[in-house]
């Protein structure tokens, strides 16, 4: 019965792993019908500025509904991103398909690689509950340390078919010879489905990158 019950493990973590190689080495674009509903991963600093003029010229009928995720320390984001929501529908109320989503930050600015590991695993757990209540069809992230556990957890959810999620990296502008350490993450894990550099320096150095030149 014990070795019944371990070969049945091993086949299942066999399975998992053949669909994780699937996913990563044959990404297939996401072609929806209908509206898309979108995660969008701010930060302090730059990036939620960045991101927002990314959002910006996005299609709002179709990239909807909107959901964006702050860090529990980012008393801004939320708040900027609410206001630029407002100035584009052109009113003073926030759109009903905008809402935001608070999650504990995976790495404070100076805080040393060991710690963070248990404050990414805290954040995963909000991030596994977040995912799962919002199935978002594409994540959109710019390089915060918060869009880690974002990430994962949407890839995660892809990999035991509980959604159909694409996740799509841009760079900072900021970022011209080296990639952000999130941006290392998501490059060789090969977890983001497109990934976008904003400097044909950093295309000769990750030539798995799309460069577009500058995007907002």
């Amino acid at each position: 019965m014990l070795l019944e019950g371990a070969a049945l493990l091993l086949l299942q973590l066999l399975c998992i792993l053949i669909r994780a190689l699937y996913i990563i080495v044959k990404p297939r674009p996401l072609r929806p019908a209908g509206p898309v509903k979108t995660m969008i991963v701010l930060g302090s600093g730059g990036h939620t500025a960045e991101m927002l003029m990314l959002v910006e010229g996005m299609d709002k009928a179709f990239y909807t509904p909107r959901v964006y995720v702050a860090a529990e320390t980012d008393k801004m984001s939320a708040k900027r991103a609410f206001s630029r929501e407002q100035t584009w529908s052109g009113s003073q109320d926030t759109p009903a398909c905008v809402s935001v989503e608070v999650i504990p930050r995976s790495r404070e600015v100076g805080q040393s690689y060991i710690t963070s590991v248990f404050t990414t695993l805290y954040s995963l757990l909000f991030a596994t509950r977040m995912v799962l209540r919002h199935r978002p069809q594409l994540v959109l992230v710019n390089g915060p340390g918060t869009c880690i556990p974002v990430c994962a957890m949407a890839f995660v959810n892809r990999l035991l078919f509980l959604s159909d999620c694409r996740i799509l990296y841009v760079e900072s502008i900021a970022r011209v010879r080296k990639l952000s350490l999130s941006g290392y993450i998501l490059y060789f894990s090969r977890v983001a489905d497109q990934f976008f550099v904003q400097w044909p320096e950093l295309l000769a150095r990750f030539p798995r990158s799309t460069y577009a030149g500058r995007l907002y």
